[in-house]
């Protein structure tokens, strides 16, 4: 079945489609395949890239077809592993593009997270291939924003929300305990396989591996000259989600093979003395690359990502057990330790942060803030004030997923590359 055959299987609209994609190809080639002496294991995330709506969706169509489920989410807190194990997918969204905000804003407000417009639009506009391949999406309580759009949401794909408590303390982890394991009910009864130590342990270990691969890949970042650039790196950070997590890892771990054996001679993508720049904040999901282009644009690189596509995906793994339940206690564990803003206090973030940027020796911290994201915003001021303790230089940006500011921020972080080479 070819590309076009199986979007109108999936009801998509072809003309918004098409339109969508058009300017894509000489984007990327623009912002990644001219870049020089790139490492050749780029090529397969590349050529993911390069049929992004086609090979993956064919495979969950056929998974489909075979009996399984596809669920799709927008957050690191919901457990994956519990999906894999059941011989279902879990994949990731469209959610970064200005493409569709317009649609977004028809039902939601404009002072809103452009993140959020952004995923509404794709799934009203009917031209993200994943949202229509999925037969749940699963939500989470991480903002206000994203629990009240759950609710329109659901009026056009089902909508499962998980409740994510604001706090670290005993009873909100047995609070989030409960929510693990009423979703593992939940997806027992829609994947109608039962959950067993067997399955359950293997869900965990494929997820492990794959977030395993991802902290080679981001501890061979702290390496001068950078043996990667940043903007190379986000893009796999962001087909993490989408990709088979069985081969998404081989094929990091087959690129990070390249990478050791690039450290070993001394070769980088960039200048030893590239000013290095850690990157924190709000989530960029795929094809949100501005910011990360803009920085290596002005001869910096990006050495890290304190967010969710980034280190916090991927830092922790869900520990092994001997049983079923003593598992699912521990995958409810896992996520508690991801410090996102939605937590209050927040402190854990603070101590990533600092921790990210002496351990990759970093030169700056960029606070990055979507627009009208009120959590990272405000908590943008605790980051402040801890770079300001640690002698870090820092700079804070907001944005939205359009190319109208690209001018002005890249004047900012011309200045702040300046600053740093004295």
């Amino acid at each position: 079945m070819e590309n076009r055959e199986l979007w109108e299987r999936l009801n998509m609209d072809l003309v918004k489609h098409d339109e969508f994609l058009a300017p894509v190809p000489q984007i990327f080639t623009q912002l990644f395949l001219e870049r020089k002496d790139r490492p050749a294991g780029m090529g397969y995330f590349d050529a993911v890239v390069g049929d992004v709506h086609g090979i993956r969706v064919h495979e969950l169509f056929a998974m489909k077809e075979a009996g399984a489920k596809v669920f799709s989410t927008f957050c690191v807190y919901v457990p994956e592993e519990i999906v894999v194990a059941t011989g279902s997918a879990s994949i990731g969204l469209c959610a970064g593009a200005q493409f569709t905000v317009p649609s977004g804003e028809k039902v939601l407000p404009r002072n809103m997270c452009p993140l959020i417009k952004s995923t509404m639009g794709f799934k009203l506009d009917r031209i993200c291939p994943y949202f229509q391949v999925s037969d749940w999406v699963i939500g989470e309580t991480t903002c206000d924003g994203k629990k009240k759009a759950w609710e329109i949401l659901n009026e056009h794909i089902p909508t499962y929300v998980m409740e994510l408590p604001q706090k670290k303390n005993a009873k909100d982890s047995k609070l989030w305990e409960e929510e693990v394991r009423e979703f593992a009910a939940f997806i027992e009864r829609e994947t109608k396989v039962t959950l067993t130590a067997e399955n359950l342990s293997e869900g965990i270990e494929k997820i492990n591996n794959k977030r395993k691969a991802l902290q080679r890949l981001a501890d061979l970042r702290k390496h001068n000259p950078a043996p990667i650039h940043g903007l190379d790196v986000l893009l796999i950070n962001q087909l993490s989600f989408f990709d088979d997590p069985v081969r998404f890892a081989a094929q990091v771990n087959a690129l990070c093979d390249e990478l050791d054996e690039r450290v070993k001679e001394g070769r980088g993508v960039a200048p030893a003395d590239a000013p290095r720049i850690l990157v924190t904040g709000t989530p960029q999901p795929l094809p949100a690359w501005k910011l990360h282009a803009l920085v290596e644009q002005a001869g910096a690189v990006v050495v890290g990502e304190e967010t969710c596509t980034g280190e916090r995906y991927y830092k922790d793994m869900t520990e092994p057990a001997g049983s079923l339940q003593e598992m699912l206690a521990n995958i409810s564990k896992r996520p508690l330790k991801v410090n996102c803003a939605c937590f209050t206090p927040n402190q854990g973030r603070l101590e990533d942060i600092v921790h990210m940027a002496k351990n990759l020796k970093a030169d700056a911290v960029i606070d990055f803030n979507l627009q009208f994201c009120q959590p990272y915003g405000v908590e943008g001021y605790f980051v402040a004030k801890e770079l300001e303790k640690q002698n870090i230089p820092f700079l804070r940006l907001e944005s939205d997923f359009s190319e109208e500011d690209q001018g002005q921020l890249l004047t900012r972080i011309e200045a702040l590359v300046e600053m740093i080479r004295g």
